[in-house]
């Protein structure tokens, strides 16, 4: 989940695939902003496997 403005610079810089998959993570959280940083970092960390 991110606001129009993370999306939209997301797509622009191409760190998505055509089915909208991050191909590099750590660069998708250098992009976007705090806001989504926080409310997607949880999602992230579960997914990878290192969150308690």
């Amino acid at each position: 989940m991110l606001c129009e403005s993370c999306f939209d610079q997301v797509h622009t810089e191409k760190l998505v695939d055509q089915k909208g998959f991050v191909q590099n993570y750590e660069a998708m959280f250098d992009t976007i902003c705090p806001g989504c940083t926080d409310i997607n970092r949880p999602l992230v960390d579960d997914m990878l496997g290192s969150s308690e």
